[in-house]
């Protein structure tokens, strides 16, 4: 056991061990190459081979986006990777990301009927990944953009929904301005996933790959409350998509968290990194959560070079946001995961450089007729760094001084099944609406849903 109470200060004290440079750079390397290596041309063929190929295709049903699987299966099964990769884009332009970075195992992978007859199923995903990037390779754009309408459209937000609206409104034939906040598009695949899924800056070329269709115009830092504003947009533009994702971070409700840092924040920063080595990291890592994020924060940590890294949950793992097959993966890694745990408080001590923790103390939860309790037993970790990773929300802040307010539920904006907002004009979809899943292929769905809804719109 690694537990140290705060009566016996030896755990707990002593100056924080955060820094740079823990591995070689070969270690580096390994640590965070792709964590699937794409199928050669011949394990495709025989992977696709075991498509059953069923009628009503369980598989296309689980999936967010439609994507016709069978019908891709059976395209690379006939020597057609690129025709494979055509119909994944019909559906899913951001398909090579999702291939990557999708939880199939809840969703295509886990409605797979070989999951019936023996326990692996089709290897959706990393078929899909074989297609894409087979066409993607060749730079061929299977895309071909409608008559110029003279229609006009504003995304706000280059993330996987606003990407996917303007790349689906551009092949109709519109005319289409992303505004983008940050420095680069992409959004959660740019800044928010592990780098160990997305190795070779492929979130950029999938979105240079994106924009050769033509039509869609990025610019980057205008964030929307501060750069412009919604009343300036409705006013130059016909239409109007937001897709603004989550900007807040949850509270945590424990007693001195200003202490612990945000491992959304960590993990865009290691993200855009140009050296790991750089980048410095506890010897001791406690994250609090049980989404991908934490998931993600927790096993880059450990790949960073931490010693102990210990993901704290308040509840078992059949409720932890993370698949299964997620948290397994961490444990390979080395975390540990601890359920049934939630943070009281961070044991923060003062040095000649300002306070730093030195651990986080726990009480132990159960569930009682469906809700939760604290036991009121407590114990204590040692920690030089935690992450918070318990939830982002929405900042209504910057749809402020709008002419016509947008309504919200429940924290988020509120649409209908067209992905309409309630002020006519305005669209919305991904993280920011009711409903959102904080997943790049719900988001993906989102855009393409808004655009079809916006181009009837304005095409009568």
């Amino acid at each position: 056991m690694n537990d140290h109470s705060p009566s016996s200060p030896g755990g707990l004290k002593g100056a924080p061990d955060v820094r740079a440079g823990r591995l070689d750079a070969e270690a580096y390397a390994k640590n965070f190459a792709d964590l699937h290596p794409p199928l050669s041309a011949h394990e495709a063929l025989v992977e696709a081979d075991r498509c059953y190929f069923c009628f009503d295709a369980p598989c296309t049903v689980a999936c967010p986006t439609s994507i016709d699987i069978p019908l891709f299966i059976r395209q690379i099964q006939a020597h057609n990777p690129k025709g494979a990769a055509k119909t994944i884009f019909d559906e899913n332009i951001l398909g090579g990301m999702c291939a990557r970075v999708c939880p199939v195992e809840t969703l295509c992978e886990e409605a797979c009927v070989r999951n019936l007859a023996e326990d692996r199923p089709v290897a959706i995903g990393r078929l899909q990944r074989y297609a894409t990037d087979a066409m993607m390779a060749a730079g061929e754009q299977p895309f071909a953009r409608a008559a110029p309408t003279g229609k006009r459209i504003a995304v706000v937000g280059a993330g996987p929904a606003g990407l996917s609206c303007a790349h689906r409104l551009a092949v109709h034939g519109h005319e289409v301005t992303v505004f983008e906040a940050r420095d680069k598009p992409g959004g959660l695949n740019e800044y928010g996933i592990a780098a160990y899924k997305t190795p070779e800056d492929f979130a950029q070329k999938e979105v240079d790959y994106l924009l050769k269709v033509g039509g869609i115009t990025i610019e980057t830092g205008k964030a929307l409350g501060r750069d412009i504003s919604l009343d300036e947009l409705r006013a130059d533009f016909d239409a109007v998509f937001l897709g603004l994702g989550l900007a807040g971070v949850n509270a945590l409700g424990a007693a001195g968290e200003e202490a612990a840092g945000s491992a959304v924040a960590w993990i865009a920063e290691l993200r855009q990194s140009l050296d790991l080595a750089a980048l410095p990291v506890g010897r001791r890592v406690v994250v609090i959560g049980g989404g991908m994020t934490a998931i993600d924060a927790a096993v880059q940590s450990k790949l960073l070079g931490a010693e102990e890294v210990t993901i704290v949950y308040r509840r078992g793992p059949q409720a932890m946001k993370a698949s299964l097959y997620e948290q397994e993966l961490a444990q390979t890694k080395g975390v540990l995961i601890r359920h049934w745990a939630r943070p009281q408080r961070l044991i923060v001590e003062n040095g000649p450089n300002g306070s730093y923790v030195v651990g986080i103390e726990l009480e132990r939860t159960r569930e009682t007729d469906g809700r939760l309790e604290g036991t009121g037993e407590t114990y204590a970790l040692a920690a030089d760094t935690v992450f918070k990773a318990i939830g982002q929300t929405f900042l209504p802040a910057a749809l402020d001084g709008a002419a016509e307010a947008i309504a919200l539920q429940d924290g988020r904006i509120g649409v209908d099944e067209e992905r309409r907002t309630s002020v006519a004009g305005i669209w919305a979809g991904g993280d920011c609406i009711l409903g959102g899943e904080d997943l790049t292929v719900v988001a993906v769905e989102d855009g393409k849903r808004a655009a079809e809804s916006i181009h009837r719109a304005l095409t009568g």
